[in-house]
């Protein structure tokens, strides 16, 4: 095994992230967590509405974690920073700026089959970031042995590392009534309200547990030539030299601990904290891995002590009567009253218990700290009293947007503060985009799906008193013309008393090829429209183009002025502008109008064995498939490409998640405009004359 030189003992704090899917128990485990280390007296219940974290309006409302909650607890003489993350697809972006600040993380999850594939994206995000992680599988009762093993051996397909379960369970009947420490082989009973019991080893399990062990040792064997040769020469080693090995190798994100649990009777928690604390990296040890605190190439010195303070934003929080509020890692330094960061100085340093904030005068590195007023500061952004000397921080990418939808004040005096309001409600969720659709001319708020905007929704209400409306987006139609006009004649003539007005133009209409735009040009002999009047003939048809006969903008068209006439006294810019418009609305409706739709590149990503009903789904929404590949670095997915046209967009995310246990995901951009089936346009076109 290597010597990795270890700094755990520097520091006693430990930073760890508690995720999962939907409904999986996490915000019970912290509860749990709280309670039987003693921070709470009294364990709440997330139905109840009175859990620790889960604490704001919007999660009590849905009975759901919708943003990470901070909690902190002291055992075995460490001090544990937990962040409850959100288990809905729609929030994972919560989940993944979260991990960037932990040392360590325990996904929670059922031992249900039909489930385990929704771990798939946690497991790869993990991998990828090489955050050590642990697997607590809750509610164990609900599953035999041989089920149990099923589960994991499905769960062993979706994680690149080993699992290697510590634990093996005790059943009384259909009944949990305790577990075998896989590594001191002692046996205990659980009991509520108290820690478990040791008791002997049952003679009926003991061929099973010892089975178990083995593999456990097997696993830990692939990573420690040592511990190989001793199972080898069949060689018993030491319960201190298992530890060491469990500790090393999860340090360094070579395996995945198992512990069973049943945690809303508290049964398994105690046994966790104790693998957290044997074995879970130190803050230092997550540092090192990510080369925070290494001198810089060509440096041969550390940064002065003014330059140590190295911190990161997790989580942007707007409270009430606090304003916003950044939770931070603090990676390296110590960070005290009256310290600029990035050049602002922070209101205050707080350590949260769900929606408790607790001042505190100073914090260390490696603690999670949350600081008030730091005004301008972006989830995701490295802090630095050194400013600019500090190289940024590895961040999670922003996930791309899968639904949308169209947004208005209820009340349109509100109008004034939306764009306001919008960026606020930004800053706390960066997965939340808006913008102003040119053509619609809506306000259309994108998010990662339905719940995902209605919870943004009610934190405009809430918070800003902002209510709003909401509708599908229209989709941006265009207009072309599919033949050619040559000769199209538009007057404008108009005599008021005094100077008259008047212009005379002669255009020819040609239609372009897709993608290719406007433009307009001019074959003027012999001075029949004035130079000085073209400005305002080109003028007049680019105003025209607006809003074309079938009622959308145009696109694709070539116009040239090829004749016209003047009046020496009449004539004027303007005429001659209301000529050419009057010359394109002749001659676009005599031009065999047609309704373009804007069709988006879109790539799905799912495991392949959705792809052929992923293949289905977009093929019944006018989708032509392109192709599909092995999506790289994902063992068994797949990556299908497709155009689609952005009618057929709205809710395809609803139906891709519903097909592929939640786990489908797409990316889109717009790609080109394709004509609209007959019977479909003459659709559009009947519901825009009622509009």
């Amino acid at each position: 095994m290597n010597n990795l030189n270890d700094n755990d003992g520097c520091c006693g704090i430990r930073n760890v992230a508690i995720v999962g899917p939907y409904a999986s128990g996490k915000t019970t485990l912290l509860e749990s967590l709280l309670f039987v280390t003693g921070a709470i007296s009294r364990k709440g219940r997330v139905q109840d509405n009175n859990t620790v974290g889960d604490h704001s309006q919007e999660a009590r409302d849905r009975q759901m974690s919708v943003e990470v909650s901070v909690a902190s607890t002291e055992y075995g003489g460490l001090r544990f920073n937990f962040l409850d993350c959100p288990g809905s697809i729609e929030l994972v972006q919560e989940t993944w700026n979260a991990l960037v600040g932990v040392d360590a993380a325990v996904i929670v999850c059922e031992p249900d089959l039909d489930r385990v594939l929704t771990l798939a994206p946690l497991f790869k995000g993990l991998d990828d970031w090489k955050i050590p992680h642990v697997v607590l599988i809750n509610k164990v009762d609900r599953v035999n042995q041989t089920q149990l093993l099923d589960v994991l051996r499905a769960m062993q397909k979706v994680s690149s590392r080993p699992l290697v379960p510590q634990q093996f369970p005790v059943r009384r009947g259909d009944e949990v009534v305790g577990y075998i420490d896989l590594v001191t082989e002692q046996a205990y009973h659980y009991h509520g309200g108290a820690p478990a019991d040791p008791v002997s080893l049952p003679e009926e399990l003991r061929d099973a547990e010892q089975a178990a062990r083995a593999e456990l040792l097997e696993a830990l064997a692939d990573f420690d030539d040592r511990l190989l040769e001793e199972l080898l020469e069949d060689v018993e080693p030491s319960q201190d030299e298992i530890w060491t090995d469990l500790k090393w190798e999860l340090k360094a994100d070579l395996i995945v601990p198992v512990v069973l649990g049943l945690v809303d009777q508290d049964y398994g928690v105690r046994p966790l904290l104790d693998v957290l604390v044997r074995e879970a990296p130190s803050p230092q040890a997550t540092a090192d891995r990510r080369g925070v605190g290494e001198t810089a190439p060509g440096e041969t010195a550390p940064p002065s002590p003014e330059q140590q303070v190295v911190a990161q934003v997790l989580k942007t929080y707007g409270l009430p009567q606090v304003g916003k509020v950044s939770l931070v890692r603090l990676w390296q330094g110590e960070l005290g009253e009256g310290v600029l960061l990035n050049g602002l100085r922070p209101g205050g340093i707080y350590h949260l218990m769900g929606s408790h904030m607790e001042p505190v005068q100073r914090a260390v590195a490696g603690d999670i700290v949350a600081l008030s007023r730091l005004d301008g500061v972006k989830t995701g952004e490295t802090l630095a009293v050194a400013w600019g000397c500090v190289d940024p921080l590895p961040q999670m990418e922003t996930l791309p947007p899968v639904y949308g939808l169209a947004i208005a004040p209820e009340n349109r005096k509100d109008e004034v503060k939306l764009s306001a309001a919008l960026n606020k409600v930004l800053a706390e969720d960066p997965a939340l985009g808006w913008e102003q659709q040119g053509d619609t001319h809506e306000v259309i708020l994108w998010g990662q799906g339905e719940i995902h905007l209605q919870i943004n929704l009610d934190r405009l209400r809430r918070k800003y008193n902002l209510s709003l409306t909401t509708h599908t987006p229209h989709i941006a139609y265009k207009e072309t013309i599919r033949k050619a006009q040559t000769k199209v004649h538009g007057r404008y003539k108009h005599q008021t008393g005094g100077h008259g007005q008047f212009g005379d133009v002669y255009l020819d209409l040609e239609p372009l090829p897709r993608g290719t735009g406007f433009s307009f040009g001019e074959k003027i002999v012999g001075g029949s429209v004035p130079r000085q009047y073209i400005p305002g003939v080109e003028t007049g048809v680019r105003e025209s183009l607006h809003r074309g006969p079938l009622g959308f903008p145009v696109v694709d068209l070539a116009v040239t002025l090829t004749d016209g006439s003047y009046h020496g006294v009449d004539s004027s810019e303007q005429a001659f502008k209301q000529a050419a418009r009057l010359a394109m609305q002749e001659g676009m409706q005599g031009a065999n109008p047609v309704l373009l739709e804007p069709v988006l590149a879109v790539t799905v990503a799912v495991p392949n064995d959705f792809t052929a009903k992923v293949l289905r789904l977009l093929t019944g929404r006018r989708g032509q498939i392109l192709g599909y590949d092995v999506r790289a670095d994902w063992q068994g997915w797949d990556q299908v490409s497709a155009y689609v046209p952005q009618a057929e967009m709205q809710d395809l995310i609803v139906e891709l998640r519903s097909l592929t246990l939640g786990v489908g995901s797409f990316a889109w951009k717009l790609d080109h405009l394709q004509e609209v089936p007959e019977k479909l346009a003459d659709r559009v076109l009947a519901m825009e004359v009622e509009v």
